[in-house]
């Protein structure tokens, strides 16, 4: 069949990216993992770079968990004994006793009477909005939100539609009201953690203003977070946004497995009747395969981690690594947003430096990821790093004295 019309616009967009500096181009290929020795954390091997190793600055791994002989142990026995795929979505086929034991083991450490995995975090956001959305609902968001949230939106078409500026209390409480005059239903939904900033929702005050307007709405006002970048890093047990900001269990929590925990899939916890409806409703649940078994497995291990003694240690020594690198960029005189959170930016605010830092980044073998336009608002341009657990102090250091020599230049 022809194809060339519409490859020749296919290119032309492609080259449009390249020219206004926003192409992703081609991706790493990491080849060998090189286990923590001598002071430093695990290093990478990349294709078309030899004997190379590099550090990885931009994980989402926050607790270091994906190499963690618990969590690779459990899997491998779980795919000795339930094979390396479910076989078909869940409604078909059933379910496997780990992903059985997952959802009850999230729920009970969120203190929430229901949990719900799903493929992704992505597809969690994707399958929990629409679902719960109607043509009388309006939707209240904050004008961060990560993509999933905001394609989600689209996907659900709401009555009405409201943004509020970010982190504006006084905004939130505006479209509250405006959408109360015209909704049955109001679904006001917020990032824990905005992941290009590492800045965090003010949950209890989000919660307890949505709360005062809930009688406006005959459908109730419902407050849904989507914390997958807090759950795992944040917090004094790890439990996210919600513990680190002291806010009571929202309505309608949204977090993954695959940052903090390690593993893949998202989920969703909540009361029984939330989950038994979307069990029912969500497409993204009911129309995909879950994660595998084996998956499953590795996730309890995690959780069974960080919800221990060694899980203390662990977030304790992520946010000492955590301030070391902030203070450090401090130091050195560049910008960036003081915060807890492992997402520590580097605010560049330039695409052609964010780009030529992250090229000097690579070239001495730390691997930085630089967000630009339209990823981020122009003049938003920065350097997302991301500090792990399995970071040690020399990893830190090295990383800043490569940021002076740049500084320097």
């Amino acid at each position: 069949m022809p194809f060339d019309r519409i490859e020749k616009v296919l290119q032309t967009e492609l080259e449009e990216l390249g020219a206004t500096g926003t192409l992703k181009g081609n991706e790493d290929v990491i080849s060998k993992v090189i286990p923590a020795a001598a002071g430093l954390g695990p290093r990478f091997r990349l294709v078309g770079h030899g004997e190379r190793e590099f550090l990885r600055m931009n994980s989402n791994s926050y607790l270091g968990m994906s190499l963690r002989d618990e969590l690779v142990a459990a899997e491998e026995n779980a795919a000795r004994a339930f094979g390396t795929g479910p076989g078909a979505v869940r409604f078909i086929s059933g379910s496997f006793t780990p992903h059985i034991e997952l959802e009850q083991r999230l729920a009970a450490f969120h203190g929430r009477e229901a949990g719900m995995i799903f493929s992704s975090a992505y597809a969690t956001t994707m399958g929990v909005l629409p679902a719960l959305i109607t043509a009388e609902s309006a939707v209240i968001s904050d004008e961060l939100n990560h993509n999933c949230i905001i394609n989600a939106m689209r996907l659900a078409r709401p009555k009405e539609k409201h943004i509020f500026g970010h982190l504006d209390m006084g905004d939130l409480e505006a479209k509250l009201d405006a959408a109360a005059a015209h909704c049955r239903r109001a679904v006001i939904v917020t990032d824990g953690i905005f992941s290009m900033r590492g800045d965090w929702a003010p949950l209890s005050e989000i919660a307890e203003l949505v709360s005062r307007y809930d009688d406006r709405f005959p459908e109730n006002a419902i407050l849904i977070v989507d914390d997958s970048h807090g759950v795992g890093s944040f917090g004094t047990t790890g439990r996210g946004t919600e513990e680190f900001t002291d806010c009571p269990p929202v309505d309608v929590l949204v977090a993954t497995l695959g940052k903090a925990l390690g593993v893949n899939g998202g989920y969703v916890v909540g009361n029984r009747s939330l989950v038994d409806y979307l069990r029912e409703k969500s497409a993204f649940y009911i129309y995909s395969n879950p994660i595998t078994p084996a998956e499953a497995a590795a996730a309890l291990a995690a959780l069974e981690i960080l919800d221990s003694a060694r899980g203390s240690e662990l977030l304790d020594h992520l946010r000492a690594m955590t301030s070391r690198f902030e203070q450090g960029l401090i130091r050195l005189g560049y910008e960036t947003i003081p915060g807890e959170h492992p997402v520590v930016p580097l605010m560049v605010r330039d695409t052609a430096r964010t780009s030529a830092l992250v090229e000097h980044l690579k070239n001495h073998g730390v691997l930085a990821t630089g967000l630009n336009f339209p990823v981020v608002p122009k003049g938003d341009e920065e350097i997302r790093f991301q500090v792990s657990a399995d970071h040690t102090p020399k990893d830190i250091d090295y990383t800043l004295t490569v940021l002076q020599s740049f500084a320097e230049s």
